[in-house]
């Protein structure tokens, strides 16, 4: 896997993904920024919000589930010292679908969480307490 990140200026970069997706992150103004786009501390977050969200939807549709909507919802916190690293990360994925089974939802959330989402699991063997919830809407 590559990537590329090119300066455009100030406190701006865009990254690009080898598959050929751009990501334009940005600082604060207080900071030399714009706010044109995500912060790259923000972009991590979304990463494992967006691995463990894949596994989640994948786990369940070869459990043939019927998923029709699967949100995550993460909440952060950094430590107060340089390197502002995460410290906690929670996930909290919102799964709606029809006649969904509790069991099928909870052991996709813990599979994602302990076996498959590669980004969560690299995160927490560095130290970040990772956690995990989840709601099943009808």
């Amino acid at each position: 896997m590559k990537a590329v990140v090119q300066w455009q200026g100030e406190a701006c970069y865009e990254g690009q993904t080898e598959s050929g997706h751009n990501v334009l992150m940005d600082g604060p103004p207080d900071h030399g920024g714009q706010n044109r786009g995500p912060r790259p501390m923000e972009t991590l977050l979304l990463g494992v919000g967006g691995c463990s969200s894949f596994d989640v939807v994948h786990i369940l549709k070869k459990s043939r589930q019927d998923v029709t909507d699967c949100r995550c919802e993460l909440t952060a916190e950094r430590v107060d010292e340089v390197p502002a690293v995460f410290s906690k990360i929670h996930l909290h994925f919102i799964v709606s679908g029809n006649n969904l089974k509790e069991n099928q939802v909870k052991r996709a959330v813990e599979l994602s969480a302990e076996k498959y989402c590669s980004a969560s699991i690299m995160l927490g063997r560095a130290g970040v307490e990772i956690t995990h919830s989840y709601t099943i809407e009808a």
